[in-house]
Formats: C-alpha cells, structure tokens, sequence
C-alpha cells in the first residue's frame, strides 16, 4: 500500500460557509476540484498533495485520505470492514493512534462506541498479525484516523493534519472573542482587497485580522508557523518530503513596498496583544498598530483600499441598547472618513447591523462558532458615484 504515491479521494473539511474562500485556494495550488459543499472540498491525489495542502491552506481544517469505503449497518460490520485493511503498511505494530469520528446511525447511540470499534479492529488486526498492539487515545499526537458514518455507507480516513489547521500558530495571547485564524482569511479573501491598496482594520482586538491579512499579502501561509503533523508518523513517510514542501513556502514569501496595513483599538492592552502575536507571525515590522478610537483611525487618502471592522454582537442582555450608538457610529465614520474605499462589517447581528444606515451592496453569510454571521460590503464613493443629494438619501434607507 505505497498511499505516499497512490491516487485517493481526498476531503479537505472547513468551518460552514468557508468552503467558497478553500475551494479558491485549492484551485490556486493547482488541483482540480471533484466536488464541494458548505463544509468540505473533494479531489483526487496523493499523501504527497496532502502534506503540501497542509502546509498551503488558510481556511481548512483537516486534510483527510481516504482509505476504503464500505456498506456498514451495525458496529459488527464495522469491525469486520476494518479488519481487512493492512495495518501494518500503515502504522508501527507498537506505535500510537487516535481516532475521530462522525457518525449517524441509530445503532449508535454515543460516537465513541464507533471510536471504540474502530480501534478494537485496528488493536486486534496488529495484535494477531504482529504480535505487537499499539497504543490508543484521544490526544492527536500519532496516526489519526476518522470515520465517516451515516446511515448504511461508511469511510475510513487517514487525518493527515492531526490537530486542526484551523489555528495558524502565531496567537500567543488570545484576547477577548477572539475570530478564528481560519475564518478571518476566508473572510478577508471574500473581501475585494488586492493586496496592494490599504487594508484598515479598526476595532482589531487580539489583532487576527490585521495579522492574517499580512499574511496573505506576502503569501506566508500556515505552515511556516507549525511542525508537526500526523501524517508525519505514518510508515514510509519520508522528512525529505516535508523539508522540499517546507522550503517552498520560504521562497513563496514576498516582499511588500508601500502596502499599508493599519490595525486600531481603543485598548491598549489590545494593541499589546496585537503586537505580541503579529511578531509571533513574523509580520509585525508590516503592520500600523496605533491607540485610538476607531473614528480616530488614520485612513490613507489614496483609497482604494478595504476598511473592515468586526464590532461585538451584544450577545449579553442589556448590550444591544449600548451598541446601537456604536453601530451609527461606525456607518457615519465609514460615510465621511473612509471614502473611496470599500467598507466591509462581519457581525452577527444583523438588527445591530441596520443602525449603520447604509446599504450593503453584498452579504455574505458565515457562522462564527455557532452564530450566524453576515459580512456587509458597503460602496463607499467618493462623490462621483451620485451627488451628495442622492448619496445621503439613499444612507438613510438600510435593506439588509
């Protein structure tokens, strides 16, 4: 079973809604997508496309090599499903494993008995055939394999990633509601930014957008950040693999002259968070950070650029009354200071989010942990697009 250079069906799985922003990506590195959903990309490769997507992707969360499909109609046909496959070619007799799973079948009733059978078939296959068994948990520190159950059809996977790829690394200190890595580039690559004009990021927190933008603007991506993943403990992977993949992405990084990437919060404990972790990243010398009120935030008059600010939700009760000021705020900070470019608010209110009194030209929709998420683009014109008549009658209608 040489699965380093043997042609399988590969899912790359990702949070709800990030599938557009993986799928772009995949593309870019050159794969032919099979098929998408809301929360996976399918192709056809190797192990050895799976270490290079590991080290490339921003918005994935595992890269997973399919190893067998099956029918399977109750624990015992899954046990006798695995205990054909050649083990032994995949993992040491005496290594460690662990296993994940996502199951729907009403003869399971608890996930981890579907856990449990995958490893009795794999712990007894080693036992019998080497003598030897290997060890088992649930820290994703060895081989990782994930079962995909639901109703009568079933699939064995290697989990190449291990830990999920969702975390870029680089975020030492967490801040308050901090957005995932992986959610914040898929939203920045949804955003019309072309990585030359500025990107304002008021409102920055722990600093993720800011940082994830930089990131992408001098095309650093997430493996330069990490080194260890599962598929790294797999038989016949070879370091020679991962070292070739891995000096890739030092040649891949661009230098970037005059690109103005500016992040803002009111906290000062924010923005000390936001430098410790963007030098985490590498790309502190690369970012404004400044103290201030975010209608105090410097925006370069060559415009151009994307303005985008990720304000609380108010999801404690009494906060919404308090944001409604805030959220008109950040509409007149948008309609005079920043015009030109094109604005972008990610909130997960959207009633908050008519206080704005702007039209939004495009929504998006994400979900943020589990809140149902919107990114609003606003046009931001200059004053050609439509007089000034006409501009501030149509900001004070809000369809969203």
């Amino acid at each position: 079973m040489q699965i380093f250079t043997t042609k399988s069906r590969i899912v790359i799985t990702c949070h709800k809604w990030l599938a557009p922003a993986l799928e772009s990506e995949v593309i870019a590195l050159g794969y032919e997508i099979e098929q998408s959903g809301q929360t996976s990309v399918m192709l056809l490769g190797t192990l050895q496309d799976c270490i290079r997507l590991n080290l490339n992707l921003r918005c994935a969360s595992q890269v997973m090599y399919s190893l067998k499909t099956f029918s399977c109609k109750s624990p015992d046909d899954l046990y006798n499903a695995l205990s054909s496959i050649a083990w032994e070619k995949l993992m040491q007799p005496d290594g460690y494993f662990s296993v994940t799973s996502s199951v729907s079948h009403p003869s399971i009733t608890n996930g981890m008995f579907a856990n449990l059978r995958v490893k009795d078939a794999i712990v007894d296959y080693m036992r019998d055939k080497a003598n030897e068994r290997p060890s088992t948990g649930s820290a994703l520190k060895g081989v990782v394999f994930n079962l995909y159950w639901k109703y009568e059809e079933a699939e064995i996977f290697i989990d190449t990633s291990g830990e999920t790829l969702t975390k870029h690394g680089y975020r030492k200190l967490p801040g308050k509601a901090p957005m995932l890595e992986a959610l914040a580039a898929a939203t920045i690559l949804t955003t019309k930014w072309d990585k030359t004009t500025p990107f304002i990021n008021p409102m920055c927190g722990s600093g993720t957008l800011a940082i994830e933008a930089a990131l992408i603007a001098t095309n650093r991506t997430p493996g330069l950040l990490r080194n260890h993943y599962a598929f790294m403990h797999l038989i016949g992977y070879e370091q020679a693999m991962y070292k070739q993949e891995r000096t890739l992405l030092d040649d891949k990084i661009k230098k970037i002259d005059g690109v103005k990437i500016i992040a803002t919060d009111i906290s000062s404990a924010a923005i000390a968070t936001s430098k410790t972790n963007a030098e985490a990243a590498g790309v502190d010398n690369i970012i404004e950070f400044a103290v201030c009120d975010f209608e105090r935030t410097t925006i370069p008059k060559e415009g151009n650029g994307v303005v985008l600010l990720n304000p609380e939700y108010g999801e404690r009760l009494g906060e919404e009354t308090e944001l409604e000021a805030v959220y008109a705020r950040i509409g007149d900070f948008m309609k005079n200071s920043c015009k030109g470019y094109t604005g972008y608010i990610f909130t997960g209110n959207l009633e908050l989010a008519k206080k704005i009194r702007l039209k939004p030209s495009r929504r998006t929709e994400f979900y943020n942990a589990t809140i149902d998420c919107r990114l609003l683009e606003y046009q931001l014109y200059a004053g050609t697009k439509r007089t000034d008549k006409q501009l501030n009658k149509a900001n004070e209608t809000s369809i969203l």
